[in-house]
This record gives structure tokens, sequence and C-alpha cells, in this order.
């Protein structure tokens, strides 16, 4: 069996952030997404890590990291992404991000620069969430400040409600229910003040001034069948990043990993061998 370490690093702000890390070679930071957990790449994680060193990450507020009151706007996210590479002493990394994860990465480069990594992975994120006059490819819920509001009462009022129809709206395929119940036990482990604080800063964001600026090698991959965000707004990352290529999962709602697994793992790993 190969070893799998269980260890945190502690942020700048002096919050511990959980990570799990498996297999040698070049590194690959995953991040999850929005009330979600490291741990929802449970199958992934092993195909890619025979070809790589897979760290996947649990951000602050969810699964075994800790849960301050503080600190849950995406450039501190940013920071604490940071914060764990120079921890790890990671250099020339791929960094994968799923839904919220994408934005994590957008604020890491506009901050930072691509200091300490090679190239980045995106998993169909859209670069606005709010719906305005030019910009019709928002989310299905939080398109504007009163569907925010609503998603914040649900998650406060009703937590396992919640998760279990955000977990349905996110697959097409219906999970075995051991894997379904394990899924929910790790969002379950976040509370609503750090989910609530951190969708309203992410939900508010438009990246689109920026993403054409950054010119690393990266992917995006677009659900076709996704019903929390409209496919069209991922494709327009790819579009409109120089050096980014689309990638279809015709097959997929919102956990491509989940839906289709073994292309996400190929495309992972073929994006690797670049």
């Amino acid at each position: 069996m190969p070893h799998i370490s269980m260890p945190h690093i502690t942020t700048s702000d002096g919050t511990r952030i959980h990570y799990e890390e498996q297999g040698h070679g070049h590194p690959l930071v995953m991040l999850h997404g929005w009330t979600f957990s490291g741990r929802f790449f449970h199958r992934n994680v092993g195909p890619i890590s025979e070809q790589a060193r897979v760290i996947t990450v649990d951000l602050r507020g969810h699964g075994r990291s800790e849960k301050p009151h503080h600190g849950y706007r995406i450039s501190r996210l940013a920071a604490d992404l940071r914060d764990l590479l120079v921890a790890l002493n990671l250099q020339d990394v791929t960094v994968l991000g799923w839904s919220i994860g994408c934005p994590i990465i957008w604020s890491y480069l506009e901050l930072f620069g691509s200091e300490r990594i090679r190239n980045a992975i995106f998993v169909q994120q859209t670069p606005k969430q709010y719906y305005s006059a030019d910009w019709k490819l928002g989310h299905a819920a939080c398109f504007d400040q009163a569907g925010l509001t609503a998603v914040q009462q649900q998650l406060t009022l009703t937590p396992d409600e919640f998760d279990r129809g955000n977990l349905e709206s996110c697959i097409c395929h219906p999970l075995p229910e051991d894997e379904k119940a394990l899924l929910l036990r790790e969002m379950a482990q976040s509370p609503a003040h750090a989910r609530s604080a951190m969708m309203a800063d992410h939900t508010t964001q438009d990246w689109r001034d920026i993403l054409p600026r950054f010119t690393l090698p990266a992917l995006m991959m677009i659900a076709r069948k996704d019903k929390v965000l409209n496919p069209d707004g991922p494709a327009w990352v790819a579009q409109h990043m120089p050096n980014c290529t689309g990638v279809e999962f015709e097959d997929s709602a919102h956990m491509v990993f989940l839906d289709e697994t073994e292309k996400f793992n190929r495309t992972v790993l073929d994006f690797l061998k670049r």
C-alpha cells in the first residue's frame, strides 16, 4: 500500500489547514468546491497518484481544517494556498481548482503571479456568478443579492436538507448509498458561518477583466449537464485565457470527477504529461 500522510500546515494568520498527500513525482494540488472537502476527490487520487504527487486540501472552514470566524474572502484563501506551497516547499506545481477552487487560483495568480506554479486545471466555474446587463451566464441560485440571502438562510436553518439538495444538484448519475453518506458526512463538517461568509465574498466577484492577462498553460473542464452553473460560463474562460484549452464533458453535471471519473482522471494525467 502507498504511504498516505494526513498532516496540517499553519497559515500566516494562524489557521490550521489539513491536507492529504499520496504518490511521488510532479506535484498536483487539488482544491475542492464550496461546502465540500478534499475527500470528494476520493475516486481520483489513487489513479492519478500512480504518476504524480497528489495533494488534496481542505479549505479553511471545511473538512478537517480549522473553522475560524475570519478569513473567508477569496484573497485569504489564495494566501492559504501560497502558505501551503511555501510550507511544503513545492515548486513547478500544477494546481487544480474545482468550482470555488478556480477563483482561488485566479486570485493567487493576480496577487502572487505564477510563483511556484507551472500550470493550472480549472473545473466548471464561471468568471462571474451574478447576472448583469452584460452577463447572463451566472449561478442558478446565487445570481443576485436576494438569491444569496436565500441560500444563506437555507444552509443556516436547514443544513441537512440543504446538503442533500446541494449534492443531488451537482451530479447527474446516482451515487451508491455508502458513497453518498460519506460525502454528506464531509459536507456536514463545514459550519454555516464559514459557508455563508465564503459564498458572500465569492459570489460577488467578477474575474473577466483579469483572466485574459493570465498566460500560463491551462485547461478548463466544461460540464455540459451542469444545473448549477451554465456551461457557457466556464467555456468563456477557456476562450478568453490565452493559453487555456477547453475540454467538454457531455455526460457530467457540476461534479465532473464523479460523473465521468475515468475521463476526468485521463484528462488530468494527459495534461500533467505536457
